[in-house]
């Protein structure tokens, strides 16, 4: 009896935020621990060079989420978001499934995923299926380490996230 070949979903995780401010740049450090964990990984420079490639997830790090990054999302069966967070969420680690949904924002510069991925809705027709990560930070001051508190949370991340990335090709 032949066995019927799986279709693998292509995976995006994108760590975003400032690696120069302390704990805001947990998502960078998060991507660089991914990309020493799977083999084959590696953190791409920019999302225009980004492309599936099979059961390896693509990896990327950003100042900040982007409108041009709706088309590379587009890509992708499923992204993986994460960031830092200020105490906004009850959980330190706080995990959600994202929607494509316009959200408001009172900074001009900023991009929430929800909103991305309606960009990518409205403009590509498509929006994968999406995960949000936010990692509490408690030192924003300018140097390039974690905190000790955002650091542990940080290992927990990259083992949740390595979870998710399994279950992608399950």
């Amino acid at each position: 009896m032949l066995q019927s070949r799986r279709t693998m979903k292509s995976a995006l995780i994108i760590g975003y935020g400032n690696p120069d401010r302390e704990d805001d740049g947990v998502g960078w450090r998060i991507v660089e621990r991914l990309a020493a964990r799977l083999p084959g990984a590696s953190i791409a420079q920019s999302a225009l060079e980004l492309q599936p490639a099979g059961n390896i997830p693509s990896l990327l790090t950003a100042l900040q989420l982007t409108p041009e990054m709706a088309e590379t999302i587009t890509r992708y069966d499923r992204v993986c978001f994460v960031d830092a967070h200020t105490g906004a969420y009850p959980n330190d680690l706080n995990i959600a499934e994202a929607q494509a949904a316009f959200q408001s924002s009172p900074f001009t510069h900023h991009l929430t995923p929800d909103t991305l991925l309606a960009l990518a809705q409205t403009a590509y027709g498509r929006a994968p299926q999406a995960l949000v990560i936010s990692v509490r930070g408690y030192q924003f001051g300018f140097r390039q380490t974690l905190s000790p508190a955002t650091d542990a949370l940080a290992d927990q991340a990259v083992a949740r996230i390595l979870q998710w990335v399994k279950a992608t090709n399950d």
